[in-house]
């Protein structure tokens, strides 16, 4: 069931060559240094998650997210915990580690920026790519 829906989009200095986050943000600018940053003028923060959202990452809940640009997808998986305050207004992150951060939105994610689909990383780059972030709900536990 999908929950939440995110739109960003690409920027010509998106290298998504981070080895334990992915990130969305709100800049609209990018610099070579944010290596894990997949998209900018993110459309939501963690602050701006749904109530409901924010509900089932903190209990924890298992969540496939689909990264959906044109021709191009990626996936992966995440899991929400109970210390996670979603209270960033600007960023989102997911990471591969237990690291819990204002910005932090899932733990324990089963993909890293640098192990996206290169071709989906690719076609970012072209400035102005709009982009979707899909959060599912996976219905089983952990």
């Amino acid at each position: 069931m999908i929950i939440e829906r995110i739109i960003a989009f690409g920027h010509r200095n998106i290298t998504c060559r981070h080895n334990t986050t992915i990130e969305l943000t709100k800049d609209k600018e990018l610099t070579l240094k944010g290596d894990g940053i997949l998209g900018i003028k993110s459309s939501k923060s963690c602050r701006d998650l749904s109530k409901k959202t924010k509900k089932l990452i903190n209990e924890g809940k298992k969540f496939h997210i689909t990264i959906l640009s044109e021709n191009f997808r990626d996936t992966f998986y995440g899991y929400g915990h109970k210390d996670l305050e979603l209270l960033d207004n600007k960023d989102i992150i997911f990471r591969k580690s237990n690291y819990i951060c204002d910005r932090t939105v899932l733990i324990k994610c089963t993909k890293s920026a640098m192990e996206l689909n290169r071709d989906l990383i690719n076609s970012l780059k072209n400035e102005g790519r709009k982009f979707y972030t899909i959060f599912e709900l996976i219905n089983d536990d952990k």
